[in-house]
């Protein structure tokens, strides 16, 4: 079984018509670039998550970024992060 040792950390194409919380589409239409502010605010508010909900959190990321996002968007961003990081753990340690 062959498993790719490259691994993206950061989204470098777009995939879909929306563009994911803490990224901007670049001049091109192609490619996202990073906002610190927001993946910073982000991986606060995933802390916020242990102990508030998340319409509670994504009230306080939609105060503190500028940036509108759901508690329903949260949620499945979160989730999708989790997912993503134990699928790339496996495929670390199928290697």
């Amino acid at each position: 079984m062959e498993t790719s040792n490259t691994q993206t950390t950061t989204q470098d194409t777009r995939k879909t018509s929306t563009i994911p919380f803490g990224y901007k589409l670049d001049e091109d239409n192609k490619t996202l670039l990073p906002i610190t502010e927001e993946l910073e605010a982000y991986r606060k508010a995933k802390d916020y998550l242990k102990s508030c909900s998340y319409r509670e959190v994504a009230t306080w990321l939609t105060a503190t970024t500028g940036r509108k996002i759901s508690a329903q968007g949260l949620r499945k961003k979160v989730l999708g992060d989790t997912s993503e990081s134990s699928t790339s753990a496996e495929t670390q340690t199928a290697v």
